[in-house]
């Protein structure tokens, strides 16, 4: 069995954007084509939601109670789709409770957030209560990165704010959260980082470093207030990375970070339907046996998703 843990789906409100030209590959009919063409059996539906960047906390709300009602309803038509609900961590109350409700009543599986908003990392303090009740609803949180992050004025050329920017700033908010010490307040909270988590594999033994040499690395700035007990790498390894990419070494480098009981298999297609089955490729080629090849896609989704 196969399950793509990421692909996104817009609502017909959004698809009917003058942005999209009348030709949005977020669709359900994409993702459910694009499932039967690679031989998935089953799919996560979500929003990235990169609009809320530009929207008030009013707006950002009412937003998101269309976004998850509507995929609520795929999830309720579809029997091969399961949906994860959307929100803003840094949000208020009315945002806590419409995650709540989304999870409680319409059976969404967790929460997809981004890795950053204007003026908001998800290490902030009033992301905390998010947290809360993530490990209370016992639900996955997915962290996805923006259209654009930090360092924006560098990445408009040569669509770098996709291919280097996203990444990089999926990274910032994960490694953020590690030394802030989200996992010794909350140790059962279950994190994914889409992407292979942005690249974090690559910086792990850095942040390591940064972390063991602290009388003599002074000169790297202050590593004040400790939050953390271990080295990065320790709370690493409790988190869950996506395999959404399209390089198999860098695939075999996430999985080997996190170890196989910790990978899930994604595409992030739709929106690039035609990436579908390149995806399901890279599982193929980085030389997992076929018992931990069978966890990455299916058995950690099941077991996250309850399903």
């Amino acid at each position: 069995m196969i399950i793509d843990f990421h692909t996104h789906v817009h609502t017909p409100e959004q698809q009917a954007e003058p942005f999209w030209r009348g030709r949005c590959p977020m669709t359900i009919e994409n993702v459910l084509e694009a499932q039967k063409e690679a031989g998935v059996d089953a799919t996560l539906v979500s929003q990235a939601m990169h609009d809320l960047r530009r929207m008030d906390r009013d707006q950002q709300l009412d937003a998101v109670k269309k976004v998850n009602r509507y995929i609520a309803s795929l999830q309720d038509k579809y029997q091969t789709i399961y949906g994860m609900a959307s929100t803003v961590p840094s949000g208020d109350e009315a945002f806590l409770r419409e995650w709540e409700r989304a999870v409680k009543q319409d059976g969404l599986k967790g929460a997809w957030i981004l890795s950053s908003l204007p003026g908001h990392y998800p290490d902030d303090d009033d992301c905390l209560p998010f947290f809360q009740l993530a490990t209370e609803l016992d639900v996955p949180v997915v962290i996805h990165p923006p259209s654009v992050g930090f360092g924006e004025e560098r990445l408009k050329d040569y669509r770098l704010a996709s291919s280097v920017g996203r990444p990089m700033d999926n990274a910032l908010a994960i490694a953020r959260l590690i030394v802030r010490g989200i996992f010794e307040r909350f140790p059962t909270l279950k994190l994914v980082g889409t992407h292979l988590g942005g690249g974090i594999c690559e910086m792990i033994g850095r942040m390591d470093y940064a972390y063991n040499l602290q009388d003599e690395a002074f000169f790297l700035g202050s590593y004040e207030p400790m939050l953390i007990k271990h080295p990065p790498s320790h709370y690493l390894k409790m988190m869950y990375l996506e395999s959404t990419c399209y390089h198999p070494p860098a695939a075999r480098c996430a999985c080997e970070t996190v170890g196989p009981d910790h990978f899930i298999f994604g595409t992030d297609a739709p929106p690039l339907k035609v990436l579908k089955k390149q995806g399901v490729e890279v599982i193929k080629k980085i030389g997992l046996s076929p018992a931990d090849e069978n966890k990455v896609y299916s058995e950690n989704a099941k077991r996250l998703l309850k399903i």
